[in-house]
């Protein structure tokens, strides 16, 4: 029992640092879409993010700045998607698109006019990323069995990014569904319209919330670069993006269904770094790469049988167009 209990606590642990990146973006996404504005563009704003916080940290050995570069850095990008979607009425998901392969390229670039490492950023040092907070009471509780180990081992001993994205699951439900301003957001990706005559700027609203997108997206990003790893690798996003769209569908666009969305889908990434290189009867040994596509696999078919329709925003996707009749 032991045994099995420690193996779990593992694994749950893997999966919550996993999930972060996810709960991130899915939020970002949340906030985009239920504004009308489709995000395909979440992996390319979260790997530029990534970059920023590496370079940055790398540059200056505080992760505080590392933070406030990401979130610039993927606020611009989110800008350039806002303009080309918002005021120029774009297509969004080819604005989407381009947004992820200018990322993927543009990072690889500059990571090696800068530092000469074949778009890597230079090892961090501890000081220039987020380290593990110890929070009260843990080492105590740690001799209480089932709870005390799980506030011990899964609550406690996080990094700082990590309790921030669980935080802002309810302060966005809260926001969305129990402020003015959520409800003329979801009515923005309702009935634009509707909001038009009553006096109130969609394309204020929309660029709104993909400022908050890009916010949520370069706070992904950092928390890859500068908490989970110790600097930049080239596309470390790795799909991260996509599968938080696939979460968002699967939670129906809902900030407390995203998080449990969100978590599954770490619990699955967990999965499969845990059972790389085991031999299964009759079977044998999985090749690696079978097994990192496991998570998009269980995804595919998770979205295809188990969340029935999913139905999106009425406007999303539809720039607005003012009625000048």
């Amino acid at each position: 029992m032991n045994e099995a209990w420690t193996i779990l606590l593992v694994a749950l642990d893997s999966a919550v640092r996993l999930s972060v990146p996810l709960i991130f973006a899915c939020l970002a996404g949340l906030y985009s879409e239920r504004a009308g504005v489709v995000d395909i563009g979440l992996e390319g704003k979260m790997l530029v993010g990534a970059f920023a916080a590496g370079a940055a940290a790398a540059v200056i050995p505080n992760a505080w700045f590392g933070l406030a570069a990401a979130i610039l850095a993927s606020v611009g990008f989110a800008l350039i998607h806002g303009f080309a979607s918002i005021s120029q009425r774009g297509n969004q998901i080819v604005s989407g698109v381009a947004l992820n392969v200018l990322a993927s390229g543009l990072t690889a670039v500059l990571g090696n006019a800068w530092f000469g490492q074949g778009g890597r950023t230079p090892q961090l040092p501890s000081s220039a990323r987020f380290n593990e907070l110890t929070l009260p009471f843990a080492e105590a509780a740690s001799a209480v069995p089932v709870i005390g180990t799980f506030y011990a081992e899964i609550v406690s001993g996080h990094s700082m990014p990590v309790y921030l994205a669980f935080a802002l699951v309810p302060v966005t439900a809260f926001a969305l569904f129990r402020t003015r301003w959520g409800l003329r957001l979801r009515a923005v990706g309702e009935n634009p319209a509707a909001v038009d005559t009553a006096g109130i700027s969609v394309v204020r609203l929309r660029y709104q919330a993909v400022i908050v997108a890009g916010i949520l997206c370069g706070m992904g990003g950092a928390y890859l670069a500068i908490a989970q790893s110790a600097g930049f690798i080239n596309d470390m996003t790795a799909g991260k993006g996509f599968i938080a769209l696939a979460a968002l569908i699967f939670a129906k666009w809902r900030p407390w269904g995203a998080l449990g969305a969100c978590l599954l889908f770490g619990l699955l990434d967990a999965i499969a770094l845990r059972i790389q290189g085991t031999s299964f009867p009759g079977i044998g040994q999985v090749p690696v790469q079978a097994i990192q596509a496991l998570p998009y696999i269980l995804t595919v078919v998770l979205l295809a049988g188990f969340i029935g329709k999913a139905t999106p925003p009425k406007a999303s996707g539809t720039p607005y167009v003012k009625d000048r009749s």
